[in-house]
């Protein structure tokens, strides 16, 4: 998350972003969809979540907490070519009025909004489905990016091997 317009100050916009990805997170479970928080992508860019259903399809999820963040985020189409499924997550009270507006592709987007305890999809995410050879190098690359963080995590001293 890039500096914003926010009232809240940086270090309370990441809390809240960390509360609605667990929430996210939690919804995605109980529907057996399971991501990644900050998965980088080919592009040089790095999607807040990003996992696998149980068809093999691939969400995406951009967090936003702040209306500054949300309306000046202008790098997110190029999200789309990484995905299946993409959706918007926020917390419940903020306005999310603009992702009606064609500027945010709402027949490409779906709507998440979640707290620290749960979600729900306000708007399903219509499936754009990628190619084949595509969805197979994203799906390996993250299940590579899951093992290499469950192995690590288990290991801090394990070094860098793997890239």
């Amino acid at each position: 998350m890039a500096e914003s317009d926010s009232p809240l100050p940086l270090a309370e916009e990441l809390r809240a972003a960390r509360l609605v990805a667990r929430g996210i997170a939690r919804l995605f479970a109980r529907n057996d969809i399971w991501c990644l928080t900050e998965m980088p992508l080919r592009n040089n860019r790095r999607a807040d979540l990003m996992g696998i259903d149980a068809k093999g399809h691939v969400v995406i999820v951009e967090i936003k907490v702040a209306r500054g963040d949300l309306l000046g985020d202008a790098k997110w189409p190029e999200y789309l070519d990484y995905c299946d499924r993409f959706y918007w997550g926020l917390p419940p009270e903020l306005d999310r009025t603009p992702l009606a507006g064609e500027a945010f592709l709402p027949e490409h987007c779906g709507v998440i909004v979640a707290d620290g305890y749960d979600g729900e999809i306000i708007r399903p995410a219509p499936t754009r489905a990628l190619a084949p050879a595509r969805r197979k190098v994203e799906v390996e690359r993250l299940a590579r990016a899951a093992l290499r963080r469950m192995v690590t995590g288990g290991d801090p001293q394990l070094g860098p091997w793997g890239g």
